[in-house]
């Protein structure tokens, strides 16, 4: 070698560069982590997927839910009963009320019985000087008539007061019904209330001082009578 003249060597890599062999193994531990975080991310985006079709599934079964709602009755609302359905209770019996009258009041009873008889259910009245079969027994056909009608309207006047077969028919009447489940249905007319006769006192009376208004109110409580025969 000749003076002067310096050595060269190679360069050297820098201290701070890891080997090789510590990259690889460094890259070794990234792998589970990219893959876990790619495997979460497609499940988040899954669930995703479900969360947002969720909500809409939700408000189908709550819209299904509503209109199922709608569609079912209320609690304490009964549906409503086509009375003139063949198989109804209804028809069981001839009539579905009795008029019970003094003659002395046909002109009242024939005005009650034409309003009746024109509402939309057509009730069924038992007349009984229209009604009853000539040359039959009086007494035959009261007790027909009281047996074979769901309810019985009782016009109480100072003349039925004082006619026999009235008494009697309101006596068939309420033997048999004894337990004033509102099948008799009392309707005062000019008579004052202490003459309501005794055997009628534990039920509720119509007046017909309104006429019109009683008529509904004798409809209404006819229909009340009748109602759990179309269930």
């Amino acid at each position: 070698l000749r003076s002067g003249t310096a050595l060269r060597f190679p360069p050297q890599e820098p201290s701070h560069c890891p080997p090789a062999s510590t990259g690889w193994f460094r890259r070794l531990l990234q792998k589970p982590r990219q893959s876990s975080r790619c495997t979460g991310s497609s499940q988040n985006a899954s669930t995703g997927c479900s969360a947002s079709s969720s909500p809409s599934s939700s408000s189908s079964a709550r819209s299904s839910s509503s209109s199922a709602g709608t569609a079912m009755p209320r609690a304490g609302r009964p549906a409503a009963v086509d009375i003139s359905s063949s198989g109804s209770a209804r028809w069981a019996k001839s009539y579905d009320v009795c008029i019970c009258h003094s003659e002395v009041d046909l002109e009242f009873v024939e005005e009650l019985v034409s309003y009746l008889e024109s509402q939309p259910q057509s009730f069924r009245c038992f007349l009984q000087l229209r009604d009853a079969v000539a040359g039959s027994a009086i007494m035959t056909e009261l007790c027909d008539a009281v047996q074979n009608s769901h309810c019985w309207v009782m016009l109480i006047t100072p003349s039925f007061l004082q006619d026999p077969w009235c008494k009697y028919q309101m006596h068939q009447a309420l033997a048999e019904a004894p337990m004033a489940n509102g099948r008799t249905i009392p309707v005062l007319k000019d008579i004052d209330r202490k003459d309501y006769p005794r055997e009628l006192r534990n039920l509720y009376y119509i007046s017909t001082v309104l006429k019109e208004n009683s008529f509904r109110q004798i409809r209404d409580t006819v229909l009340h009578c009748e109602y759990p025969l179309y269930h």
